[in-house]
């Protein structure tokens, strides 16, 4: 992350996401100015705010992949969630701290990963040691007499056994391993689910609820799998990962909330059904402004975390929100519908394009897929036309017509092994021509 100019983040979002320039730029500051932050004398960090950022933009035209490729540059525990499907407090449904905890569980995955890769060795040679003692178990009346010789003929065998294991030539051998399992907590609120229960609560649930040990005879390659895990979970204190994973939460945290516009008052004030959108409005305040959120795994103050919001804004627009909450996403971008160029940029130019997928998907068959220039100009003309004349789904209409356009040759795959198959022009226009004929085109391209 501190090697990142704002030039080289925009250059790692080309290789994947095409046009949208003015979003790559925004969101580039924006990860720049975190990195900036953390550079500040501890006092002056205090006063400054994170540039949360808004992506006002129809569906399909990357607002979800800029903030997604963001977080996996950065190693950033990031979360995407849909504001449509919270409430206000005292309604049936998820309150917005829930994403904060979610943020949090997703930081514990990124230590635990770090500190995995620390303990690995050590854990590594314990689980030789188990298997050892299953494979070579030491006698209880050897154990008693602590004869030298028995004990001597006893470590010989062990080692015997060390050099087969490590030569892989005991891996069907079968051995019987314990495996512990915690039950699962009792289904007591049948509204609402444990994340959601008193952290306090849930806490006592856990030490509560008896461990059982069952015991399973599998082979020594699959053993050797458990019983990794368990020593990595046993040589890793849980305390200090969740310490730092609320620390790395809070300084490095990004929370994507997506179709925020469905929150949003009507232009015209018109009432609707959903009467918490307001309430969830006002819920959200506080988090974005900085608050203190309670979780299982301590609290966690939201002030520093960079949100970035996202809607598509057809019915609504981004001032029929909360003047409060408005002011405090203050990078404002517009993305743009794409173009019938930037669909066939699409099709070719990023890593691992669209192309290049069904290429290797169908290359599995034995079956050799080539895209002719002119077939990929038809079908960014197609897809291109489809977006025009019915819903605008945006890039998301090239997935729907190259299923479409490659139907048969993927229910025939495994007949047409060693051929090869050329997509042009012609071939376009005759697997596509229904659809593009008739008016309802929902029916065959949704």
């Amino acid at each position: 992350m501190s090697e990142l100019t704002p030039k080289e983040v925009v250059a790692k979002l080309d290789e994947h996401i095409i046009g949208q320039k003015d979003a790559k730029r925004a969101a580039a500051i924006a990860l720049r100015n975190r990195w900036r932050w953390k550079q500040l004398p501890e006092e002056m960090r205090k006063e400054v705010t994170p540039k949360n950022m808004m992506m006002i933009g129809p569906t399909g035209v990357g607002k979800t992949e800029i903030t997604r490729r963001l977080a996996r540059l950065t190693g950033a525990p990031f979360v995407k969630v849909e504001a449509s499907k919270y409430t206000e407090v005292g309604y049936y449904g998820r309150d917005v701290e829930s994403m904060i905890r979610d943020l949090v569980e997703a930081a514990i995955q990124i230590v635990k990963a770090s500190k995995r890769e620390d303990v690995l060795p050590k854990a590594k040679r314990r689980v030789e040691e188990r298997i050892l003692d299953l494979l070579v178990p030491i006698e209880k009346a050897w154990s008693e007499e602590q004869d030298p010789e028995t004990e001597a003929r006893h470590q010989r065998t062990r080692e015997k056994f060390r050099e087969m294991l490590a030569a892989k030539e005991l891996e069907d051998r079968e051995i019987d391993i314990s495996i512990e399992q915690r039950q699962a907590p009792m289904q007591m609120f049948s509204n609402m689910g444990v994340e959601q229960m008193d952290v306090n609560l849930q806490n006592m649930f856990e030490k509560i609820m008896p461990k059982q040990q069952s015991h399973r005879k599998v082979p020594v390659k699959d053993a050797r799998e458990i019983l990794l895990e368990q020593e990595v979970e046993g040589l890793m204190d849980p305390d200090v990962i969740h310490s730092e994973a609320i620390e790395l939460a809070e300084d490095s945290g990004m929370i994507f909330i997506d179709e925020i516009d469905k929150i949003a008052g009507g232009s015209e004030g018109s009432k609707s059904a959903d009467v918490s959108r307001q309430g969830v409005q006002r819920d959200l305040l506080p988090i974005v402004e900085g608050t203190t959120v309670q979780t299982r795994y301590g609290n966690i103050k939201t002030d520093h975390i960079l949100f970035i919001a996202a809607g598509a804004f057809h019915r609504s627009r981004p001032s029929d929100l909360m003047p409060e909450l408005q002011g405090r996403f203050p990078i404002r971008v517009e993305l743009h519908d794409l173009t019938r160029d930037d669909f066939l940029k699409i099709l070719t130019e990023p890593a691992s394009s669209l192309t290049q997928q069904y290429t290797s998907l169908l290359k599995t068959e034995g079956l050799t897929v080539e895209f002719a220039q002119d077939g990929l100009n038809e079908v960014a003309d197609i897809a291109f036309q489809l977006n025009q004349s019915s819903q605008n789904i945006g890039a998301r209409r090239l997935h729907t017509v190259l299923e479409r356009l490659l139907e048969d040759v993927s229910f025939e795959g495994p007949e047409l092994k060693g051929q090869t198959i050329r997509i042009d022009a012609e071939y376009v226009k005759d697997k596509l021509s229904e659809a593009t004929k008739l008016d309802d085109l929902s029916k065959f391209i949704l």
